[in-house]
């Protein structure tokens, strides 16, 4: 079978808003260049180089695919080993093959001294073949928790881009769980299972462990083409211990005031933290707990006071009350402008069933859940096509 080489132009990638040509080949970027440069965060660069809702949208004939990659892991010092990511490929809507790339370049990250160090490894090629004869669209979407770099892809047919189908384009920003953490495919991320169930476009800007209100964040979400729109706010800014009370509030009106600059009336819905038992009552930070790394288990406690919520800490509990508060003033202006409890998409009855594995993040099957979940109170209430 003979398979001829496919440019990779921007044209075949959707959910990514830059690609940036390396001498290893295309890099996917969710956030822009500029917003890169105002930040010099590592966990921040490796969140949003991390590819998540980002996929090859692609109409062809084709029986066959090649796509050269380099994908970059991580291994953290005393903790269990990650499970490599997944590529999803998605046929006419339905998932007919995943697998994770081999080769790559690993990252060893000791989380007690913050030292990092670089492992190197070669380019792997993954294959799909055995496809359905005649047009079809495919979506191959890249892992939500590794680097990925595109070098090449080949086809045995030619191929273009994925037609408009008139779909609505979902702008989404979130912390980690948005991100995908602890999710198995990234057609599996809760995000990517509420875009499936409503029909729309996804583009992901969650960002694991850098939903922190940053105004470089905002400004992209301002300027990138959407019909909806929806921020998660709350659980890293307890997390890494941010801010206080006083400059919480400011920071989501600037925030939203922003993103109104560039989408006056987009539907826009204001997410609060999904129920965290360790951080409800409890300010931050957070550390993680390696007491039951011999159970293969790695969890997250809260190190902060209760006691300190008086002196302006924030918690869960402070954050949904502000955020409320805030949305509801608002709203009163802005007709576009809603709420939604994010224990509504998991909460006290659900953690009995479904609890959090290391205290901080949900499984494969709760994001499932939070995914349908967020497709009914969202895309069948503020996200309505009216």
């Amino acid at each position: 079978m003979t398979l001829t080489p496919v440019p990779i132009t921007a044209d075949l990638v959707r959910g990514a808003l830059e690609l940036e040509r390396t001498e290893r080949g295309l890099q996917p970027h969710r956030l822009p260049a500029r917003a890169r440069a105002q930040c010099a965060d590592p966990q921040l660069a490796m969140a949003e180089s991390q590819p998540s809702g980002v996929r090859l949208a692609l109409r062809t004939a084709a029986t066959a695919l090649e796509l050269d990659v380099l994908v970059t892991r991580r291994e953290y010092a005393g903790a269990p080993l990650r499970p490599d990511g997944r590529f999803d490929l998605v046929a006419d809507g339905r998932l007919v093959a995943s697998t994770s790339a081999t080769g790559g370049e690993t990252w060893l990250i000791d989380m007690t001294t913050g030292a990092v160090d670089l492992r190197p490894g070669p380019v792997g090629t993954l294959r799909f073949d055995g496809l359905s004869a005649g047009e079809k669209d495919l979506e191959l979407w890249l892992p939500h928790d590794e680097g990925v770099v595109l070098v090449g892809l080949r086809a045995d047919a030619p191929v273009g881009p994925l037609p408009d189908r008139g779909r609505r384009t979902w702008v989404h920003h979130g912390s980690s769980i948005s991100h995908g953490s602890a999710a198995t495919h990234p057609t599996g991320t809760w995000p990517a299972v509420a875009a499936g169930l409503a029909g729309v476009e996804l583009v992901n800007l969650g960002f694991a462990g850098s939903a922190l209100l940053d105004p470089f964040t905002a400004r992209t979400v301002r300027d990138t083409p959407a019909d909806l729109i929806s921020v998660k706010i709350g659980i890293n800014l307890v997390n890494v211990d941010l801010m206080r009370l006083r400059a919480f509030g400011p920071a989501v009106h600037g925030f939203l005031d922003t993103i109104r600059e560039g989408h006056p009336t987009t539907p826009l819905l204001v997410v609060s933290p999904i129920l965290c038992p360790v951080q409800e009552r409890t300010p931050g930070p957070s550390a993680p707990d390696f007491s039951h790394l011999a159970e293969g288990r790695l969890r997250f406690v809260a190190l902060g006071d209760p006691a300190e919520t008086a002196m302006g800490k924030l918690t869960l509990e402070v954050i949904r009350e502000e955020l409320a508060r805030i949305v509801a003033e608002r709203a009163a202006d802005d007709p576009h402008l809603a709420y939604l409890d994010g224990r509504r998409l998991y909460g006290e009855a659900d953690h009995a069933e479904l609890p959090l594995p290391d205290d901080l993040h949900p499984d494969a099957a709760t994001h499932r859940l939070i995914g349908e979940r967020f497709a009914a109170l969202a895309f069948e209430g503020p996200f309505a096509v009216e």
